[in-house]
């Protein structure tokens, strides 16, 4: 009994070990990132103090990466998309957040109607597409041949 009781330490101990050991790395990723956020914003945001401590520096790193400016997509063009999306889904925070982001990047008023309203067109014919069980299929067929004969007849 006392053999098997030692086994069962002799297991359990380094397994303990490492848990406090990640336990406190955690700690220090996250003391890590809500240091920067503060940094970057001035505040801690409600929408960070929200996320499980443990997955924020994660969560931190992709807000960072998708904000680069080493990205694809300029920072304005990346913050109508997201507001095209959100007006969609509809999200008033989101909303909020991408309009006024999308003007600090030099968005102007009529880009952002427009953008809300690309997304408005793509949700309307997504609901007539999907509603009316149009075959994927013979949709796509139908697209490739509009885009070559448009391709063909374009006056360049």
């Amino acid at each position: 009994m006392i053999n098997s009781m030692s086994r069962r330490i002799i297991f359990f101990f380094p397994v303990f070990l490492l848990c406090l050991t990640l336990s406190a790395q955690e700690v220090s990723d996250y003391e890590k990132a809500k240091a920067e956020i503060v940094q970057t914003f001035g505040i801690f945001p409600t929408m960070f103090e929200v996320f499980p401590q443990h997955a924020l520096p994660g969560a931190w790193d992709n807000f960072k990466q998708l904000q680069s400016p080493d990205n694809a997509i300029p920072p304005k063009y990346r913050e109508l998309i997201q507001l095209a999306v959100a007006a969609q889904i509809p999200c008033d925070y989101c909303i909020y957040f991408h309009i006024a982001s999308a003007k600090a990047f030099g968005a102007s008023d009529d880009e952002i109607k427009e953008a809300i309203a690309h997304g408005a067109t793509t949700r309307h014919w997504s609901m007539i597409l999907q509603g009316n069980q149009v075959d994927l299929e013979e949709f796509k067929s139908e697209f490739d041949a509009m885009m070559k004969f448009m391709s063909e007849n374009s006056q360049e």
